[in-house]
């Protein structure tokens, strides 16, 4: 059994049943798609005390005290609760919010899983991070397309995150189980006030049975600072 968060497990049942059962009445205005379950499992996520567990043991531990894991329900239905309210109240623009649509569908293969891209972008001049733009990730003339609507292409860099970007293509179909390809790559930004960016980007991705569809930091290509210079 690997490391385990059982709170992961009672949280997303509780997302999923809550949803479900709005589904089944009058939803109304209240969106029911996997990506707002997604958003609001993890806004109750990052507000909970983890309980991590390796084994049976570990869990029969946290099982023993009914009072408590039903005095824990209480607490997760009702930030599910604050969460879905807060989420609904601010949609991710980018995405259907179409129940129907699954943007996780399987992707047949052999395909190559191009890993994420990740990099920070400064000022030149003062080391300062460049906040407030919009980075692009091109093959060629063609902007690459992202895993899903999660993954912005242009990706915005924001003040908050210190000049970093990150990109995640989407797997790219092939014919040949365990053929190697070089993806050659451009990031390029136009910034006001200083030189443009253009950075080449190589990986080399051996093909897959599969399409990795779950995020791993493991698996992050992390490139080298960039910068750029005032004109």
């Amino acid at each position: 059994m690997e490391i385990h968060n059982l709170m992961e497990d009672l949280v997303l049942d509780t997302v999923n049943e809550l949803f479900d059962s709005k589904e089944k009445g009058s939803a109304g205005s209240w969106c029911t798609c996997g990506q707002c379950r997604q958003d609001v499992a993890c806004f109750v996520l990052n507000r909970l005390k983890p309980e991590y567990v390796v084994s049976g043991r570990g869990v029969a531990y946290v099982e023993q005290d009914y009072g408590e894991k039903l005095q824990r329900i209480a607490d997760v239905v009702s930030m599910v609760r604050e969460g879905w309210s807060k989420v609904n109240a601010s949609k991710r623009p980018n995405h259907p919010h179409n129940p129907s649509v699954d943007e996780q569908a399987e992707i047949p293969g052999p395909v190559f899983n191009l890993p994420p891209i990740m990099g920070r972008l400064f000022n030149g001049s003062n080391f300062e991070p460049i906040s407030n733009i919009a980075i692009k990730l091109y093959d060629g003339d063609a902007l690459v397309p992202m895993m899903d609507s999660n993954w912005q292409n242009p990706c915005s860099i924001v003040e908050h995150t210190a000049g970093t970007f990150i990109f995640w293509p989407h797997p790219v179909s092939c014919t040949t189980l365990g053929e190697s390809r070089l993806f050659s790559y451009e990031i390029k930004a136009e910034i006001q006030g200083f030189e443009d960016l253009s950075h080449f980007v190589e990986l080399e991705v051996t093909s897959a049975a599969t399409a990795c569809l779950q995020f791993s930091m493991h698996a992050v290509h992390h490139l080298a600072d960039l910068t750029v210079f005032p004109k």
